[in-house]
């Protein structure tokens, strides 16, 4: 991998990550529509780093509160929304322990990408018109945290996108769609290190050399504007044009895979 591909590997990474179009399938369609090497599932984790950068970078005040209030004694609604993320987090958790080496295989064919992505932008779309979209950051509360939690854990397979399901689960239990997405960027945190700290042992060879730090910090420049970005959009306007690019890019999936193997 030489540096211009590391590095468009991750601006991708960095704007799909946020953005709530699913960055796995984006890192893998890329290689497979410009012909380049597929890096595999540990180099994908690997460019996660830049994006958890970006987004502990971004937050860091509101993780700094969070952590600083879990341990005071008596309760509060940082402490509270605190454990609410520990326990959100660990559906996904375990689905990634679980589902490891599907996730590494069988699930990162283009075509079955395609469904997903088609799938969870119609869900999208209607959680986005039917939400009443009223609650913001004080319903946060245990139970509507673990759900979203619960939707998180289907963002092993790609196509899903972390940030699309869990604004997705938000919007239907009528969070404001800016504390959906401020929300989703939070559990993303711990999950993501987690992943990548797992995937440290199967980092080695060329990875470890410059084209591989370049796309990690690609990926957390590009992340760290689509964050911005997201929450500025949400303020005013809808996911619709999200959920029309998903079907869009899983229909052009289906007849790029039917043209190359009729």
């Amino acid at each position: 991998m030489n540096y211009s591909q590391a590095i468009i590997l991750g601006i991708i990474q960095g704007i799909t990550e946020f953005l709530p179009i699913s960055s796995s399938a984006h890192l893998v369609l890329a290689p497979w529509l410009l012909g380049w090497q597929y890096q595999g599932l540990a180099y994908d984790v690997a460019l996660h780093w830049g994006t958890l950068l970006a987004v502990a970078i971004y937050f860091w005040r509101d993780w700094l509160t969070l952590i600083k209030a879990a341990w005071r004694h008596g309760p509060s609604s940082e402490k509270h929304l605190f454990w609410s993320v520990v326990l959100a987090t660990m559906p996904a958790a375990l689905a990634g322990l679980a589902l490891n080496d599907l996730a590494e295989h069988i699930f990162r064919s283009p075509l079955l990408m395609a469904a997903p992505l088609i799938l969870f932008g119609l869900l999208m779309a209607w959680a986005d018109k039917t939400s009443s979209a009223q609650k913001g950051a004080e319903s946060l509360t245990l139970i509507p945290c673990f759900m979203i939690g619960l939707a998180q854990a289907l963002a092993i397979v790609p196509g899903v996108s972390r940030s699309g399901i869990t604004i997705t689960a938000a919007l239907f239990l009528g969070f404001k769609r800016e504390t959906a997405a401020r929300y989703s960027f939070l559990l993303s945190t711990p999950i993501v290190m987690a992943a990548g700290i797992l995937k440290l042992k199967d980092l080695d060879g060329p990875l470890a050399w410059g084209p591989f730090w370049a796309g990690i910090m690609a990926s957390a420049i590009s992340g760290w504007a689509a964050i911005s970005f997201l929450l500025a959009y949400l303020k005013n306007k809808n996911l619709t044009a999200f959920a029309i690019y998903r079907i869009l890019l899983g229909a052009f999936i289906i007849g790029t895979a039917l043209q190359k193997n009729p």
